[in-house]
């Protein structure tokens, strides 16, 4: 477990350079919430020094294991980073996702979460900025490179086992499951938010991760239609580079991303494949993503 040298409630202003490793909680109003995270300063390092910014995957949080031991490992590399923790339409989210809490979040709400951090960064005085995201939240990470003005403020992508996408397969998945079939589902939250009824709640087979679940019509038109740009290899062309995209060789979540891949990569973009890495880069592969990412970011321009 980290050791915590401070402990500082950061809001409107922040003292850095302080020559050793900090780990301080940080908070940032947005839209009526207060987003969370962490920042965790490298040892004799400011953050004009450089800054990795962590997302987490589906549902999760910026403490969950593998994030949490980025921050560690990329501090003992002298590399700072800030881990933020996606609202999903809470307030000062800590924790996994309640799944008997309704679902009334966005796959795309992400995009302005993750666009206010970097500008926060920036404003702070952040030197290059690598923006690195794991699973879900490398295909939302993916969807702020192609389609935010804010990505022009980042030095570097990496994009950590990366969400792929099909839509036959999205049904498939759905009914194995949750054993009911998704195509009804998303025509009756369709026809709803069409009404005007986006809000409305709908109890459903599953969400998510979630069985038995009660989600808005909205967030069921967000995570379920059938949107290309679910699948994160797709948007590697549109992507502002260099990108690092890494693979995990034991991959059982996004076990085609290696076939996806395999045909080539858009000039820019570095593809690495960490030997007996699963989807949670553990023990042995949490060290060698951490050596990864750390040259990626002191390499970026």
């Amino acid at each position: 477990m980290r050791t915590r040298l401070a402990t500082v409630m950061i809001a409107a202003t922040l003292t850095f350079g302080v020559p050793q490793a900090q780990a301080e909680p940080v908070n940032l109003p947005l839209g009526g919430l207060t987003l969370t995270g962490e920042l965790t300063l490298a040892e004799g390092k400011q953050l004009a020094d450089g800054v990795v910014l962590l997302v987490h995957g589906t549902l999760a949080h910026h403490g969950m294991e593998i994030i949490a031991g980025q921050q560690q490992r990329l501090a003992e590399r002298g590399v700072t980073s800030l881990a933020v923790t996606l609202s999903l339409g809470q307030n000062a989210r800590t924790g996994m996702y309640d799944c008997a809490t309704v679902h009334t979040h966005r796959h795309e709400d992400a995009v302005d979460e993750i666009a206010a951090w970097v500008g926060w960064l920036k404003e702070k005085g952040s030197g290059p900025l690598t923006v690195l995201g794991h699973s879900r939240g490398g295909n939302q990470v993916a969807w702020f490179a192609t389609g935010h003005e804010r990505a022009k403020d980042v030095a570097g992508w990496v994009l950590v086992a990366p969400a792929t996408w099909e839509a036959d397969e999205e049904v498939t998945d759905y009914k194995k499951r949750f054993g009911a079939d998704v195509t009804p589902i998303l025509a009756d939250a369709r026809a709803k938010v069409a009404a005007g009824q986006g809000d409305a709640v709908m109890d459903l087979p599953g969400f998510i991760y979630c069985d038995k679940a009660k989600a808005s019509a909205s967030a069921v038109v967000s995570y379920y239609r059938a949107d290309p740009r679910f699948d994160t290899p797709s948007l590697l062309s549109a992507m502002p580079k260099p990108v690092l995209l890494v693979i995990g060789e034991g991959d059982d979540v996004v076990p085609d991303l290696p076939q996806r891949v395999a045909g080539g990569v858009p000039d820019g973009v570095r593809v690495e494949t960490v030997a007996d890495a699963g989807h949670m880069f553990r023990d042995f592969a949490a060290d060698d993503l951490a050596d990864l990412v750390a040259d990626f970011a002191k390499s970026s321009p």
